[in-house]
């Protein structure tokens, strides 16, 4: 019998695959949105330094349904906020591997809305 990889070790590789090409830096760092069931976490990293700059996720926010469209929405705006108020204004986008569907699209096209380019 054939046996098929897990989904979320599928992802693991397409991630490793677009880190390869995709890296934060100073004057550019990299937005990296990771997803469960129930949540999802949006961090700003600088990959040059390895630090993380700005993180928001729906646990910090206390949100109850944090698996939503929603959700995401409010993370997205969130950490661009938070973004803008450290003087951040430009990013690269990191799917973590997931389609750009979703909740991961939502949570880019808000942080797009609330002013930061990618």
């Amino acid at each position: 019998m054939i046996k098929k990889e897990s989904r979320n070790e599928l992802r693991k590789i397409r991630h490793k695959r677009v880190r390869t090409k995709v890296s934060g830096t100073a004057s550019c760092p990299r937005l990296n949105v990771f997803r469960s069931n129930s949540n999802i976490f949006a961090q700003i990293i600088d990959d040059e330094k390895g630090i993380t700059l700005v993180s928001s996720s729906t646990l910090e926010l206390k949100i109850k349904n944090g698996g939503n469209i929603e959700a995401a929405t409010k993370v997205g705006a969130d950490i661009a906020k938070k973004a803008n108020a450290a003087k951040i204004k430009k990013v690269v986008f990191d799917r973590g591997g997931y389609l750009y569907h979703g909740r991961v699209e939502a949570l880019a096209n808000a942080a797009r809305e609330n002013g930061l380019e990618f």
